[in-house]
């Protein structure tokens, strides 16, 4: 049985460690594992959200930096584009480097339930978990995140009654199949996003899975998220994965909400999903446009309005992609360089 208090997170116990599993490499600095902190604090407002169209409140930053993000020393971090997309990691899985799919352990239906009324009576008194019965089964595969808090050897959920892990993206996978597009295992490859030394320009190339191990990455594409980019369509879908904090924003950002604001309106830089800043103690904190009041997708978003090269050459491997996979799209298109995304056509790509 475990308890939380409404409203917190879980508390520090003489018995709790952090999940760090036996023969599993502690993650690079600035991968996203938990959930990822708001740099400002907020406040919430009832009134109809523009990220759920469903909510009836929205949760807005105020101009006042949190205290944790002060003491990780904000002000000098690395501030990195936020990317809309599906968070991935990539480890080593039956001994070879596997790109992992994330999949919180949630509570089923009536532990949900029972959770849902408890926070909105707004009590002072703690709310049980039965860790037995409460939570919804998962495959064996399935791997807890770094950091996930254990309380006697017992993974604990978190203050939004989760437990976040990994499940592996395995080889003719379909509910994982735009994962498993972006992968080839037979190779060791994974077509990623990143950019090029030359200033300004994205290259999308294939990349050596081991090159990648203990990453997450975001998972963007035709079929993910809504397509906030606009990536191929339902004809000719394509996806690709980008390493987090790897699109760095070059523009120095004050850290008021005045200037930021400024910076998402009136910057081409700026017309992105949200921005995370990498502090030097590998601790990250994000800033949605949601939490200023901005709406989210926008027209020509930054990541597609770069110029783009791509550099995917499979006959420098031995691999036999699937019909699906998006090695396949880019390979097609190998030597090109455009100007903006948009300038692929996708479906004539796709007869040539």
């Amino acid at each position: 049985m475990r308890q939380v208090k409404a409203g917190s997170a879980p508390g520090s116990c003489p018995h709790s460690k952090l999940c760090t599993p036996a023969g599993r490499v502690m993650q690079r600095p600035g991968s996203v594992q938990q959930k990822v902190p708001t740099a400002f604090s907020t406040a919430v407002r009832d009134e109809p959200a523009t990220k759920r169209h469903n909510q009836s409140y929205r949760v807005l930053a105020t101009g006042e930096l949190s205290l944790k993000a002060l003491e990780a020393d904000i002000h000098h971090a690395i501030a990195t584009e936020k990317v809309d997309g599906s968070c991935c990691y990539v480890t080593k899985y039956k001994d070879s480097p596997c790109l992992w799919a994330r999949l919180d352990r949630k509570p089923n239906k009536q532990a949900e339930k029972r959770f849902r009324r408890f926070q909105s009576s707004k009590t002072s008194t703690e709310f049980t978990w039965n860790l037995d019965d409460d939570f919804r089964t998962v495959a064996e595969s399935w791997i807890p995140a770094h950091e996930v808090l254990q309380v006697n050897d017992r993974l604990q959920p978190d203050e939004n009654g989760h437990i976040p892990g990994w499940v592996p993206v395995e080889k003719g996978s379909k509910s994982y199949c735009w994962h498993l597009s972006t992968v080839n295992y037979d190779a060791g490859l994974a077509l990623v996003l990143r950019p090029c030394l030359e200033k300004n320009l994205l290259e999308i190339t294939a990349v050596p899975l081991a090159d990648l191990l203990e990453q997450t990455l975001e998972l963007v594409g035709t079929h993910i998220n809504g397509n906030p980019y606009g990536l191929g369509n339902k004809r000719q879908p394509v996806h690709f994965l980008i390493s987090h904090g790897s699109l760095q924003i070059e523009k120095p950002l004050m850290l008021n909400l005045s200037d930021l604001i400024t910076w998402f309106e009136g910057s081409p830089e700026g017309k992105v999903e949200g921005i995370v800043w990498h502090c030097a103690n590998g601790v990250l904190f994000k800033l949605h446009r949601h939490h200023l009041g901005l709406q989210w997708p926008v027209q020509d978003p930054y990541l597609t309005a770069r110029p783009l090269s791509i550099n995917v050459d499979l006959a420098r491997y031995e691999c036999d992609p699937e019909p699906k996979s998006s090695f396949l799209v880019f390979a097609r298109l190998n030597g090109k360089q455009f100007d903006h995304f948009k300038d692929i056509l996708w479906e004539n790509d796709a007869a040539n």
